[in-house]
């Protein structure tokens, strides 16, 4: 069986940045336990508003930072800071926006609403830790996907950044969570997505209304593997996942998680090279 030697973890929460929930925990210590297990990895997150950066130590990695994206013919300036947690010998990378992030809550405004860009802070969020990862020339095996904010990364990954160096042979892991967005995205949402390698029929199933279960859809799509991290998520997401073929990891009680993930990543790469024998026979 092949072994994945780098995992790259896109994930929406890590505590002790933020307080503690089912995707924070994991994104805390599920990396932890794959550095361990001798692998090579690389962590982000968003910079929510209500990280404390004095407290946390962060602070910007100028030579990442400086990229513009242009979203909806919009410039966004993309700002990278940079944290370690001690105890774990990890460091994790923020990717900040003074639009998207800077004094602003995850996925709700202190009213508990919904913002109305959740979409354009997604296309941010997946396009800029994919540009850092490029900056930094590091070629990850396995990319794990976590939470709603991660979701355009599979899609960018097969598509817009297939032929770079340090995607070109990624395997793609999504998790699904409890969680669910309640507001649907904005209908011109497909129309921000296009990019160089996305066209209009890698996104024929974001029909409206786009809510959470659709775009999730379009991640399990371009995902290799689905691994099920929550004990109540979505059953019509789990038969998508099924019907489409995809390789499954079952919700995981946290005594196995990690040691589970792990063996999972190279199930899922080693069933791509396994597939890719049988072609070439």
């Amino acid at each position: 069986m092949a072994t994945a030697k780098r995992i790259l973890f896109i994930t929406q929460e890590i505590t002790p940045y933020v307080s503690e929930s089912d995707i924070s925990i994991v994104g805390r210590y599920l990396p932890q336990a794959v550095q361990e297990s001798k692998r090579e990895i690389r962590t982000f997150m968003p910079k929510w508003g209500h990280i404390n950066e004095r407290r946390n130590q962060l602070h910007e990695v100028i030579r990442l930072s400086g990229m513009n994206l242009i979203i909806d013919d919009t410039d966004h300036p993309l700002i990278i800071k940079v944290a370690s947690i001690q105890s774990a010998r990890m460091q994790v990378y923020f990717i900040d926006n003074d639009d998207f992030f800077q004094n602003r809550l995850m996925l709700t405004d202190a009213n508990g609403v919904e913002y109305t860009d959740n979409d354009a802070r997604v296309i941010f969020y997946a396009r800029g830790v994919l540009e850092t990862v490029k900056k930094l020339r590091w070629c990850p095996e396995v990319i794990h996907c976590h939470g709603w904010i991660s979701a355009l990364a599979p899609l960018y990954i097969k598509r817009a950044y297939k032929d770079e160096p340090s995607f070109r042979n990624t395997k793609v892991v999504f998790s699904l969570y409890d969680e669910e967005f309640k507001t649907p995205f904005n209908e011109n949402f497909a129309s921000k997505l296009l990019l160089k390698g996305v066209y209009k029929k890698d996104l024929a199933g974001l029909k409206s209304p786009l809510t959470y279960e659709t775009v999730m859809k379009l991640a399990i799509d371009f995902s290799d593997g689905i691994i099920i991290q929550g004990q109540h998520v979505n059953e019509n997401l789990i038969q998508y996942a099924k019907d489409n073929g995809k390789l499954i990891l079952p919700y995981q009680e946290k005594e196995v998680l990690y040691e589970a993930c792990n063996n999972f990543y190279d199930t899922v790469l080693s069933q791509e090279e396994e597939n890719d024998n049988n072609t070439a026979k």
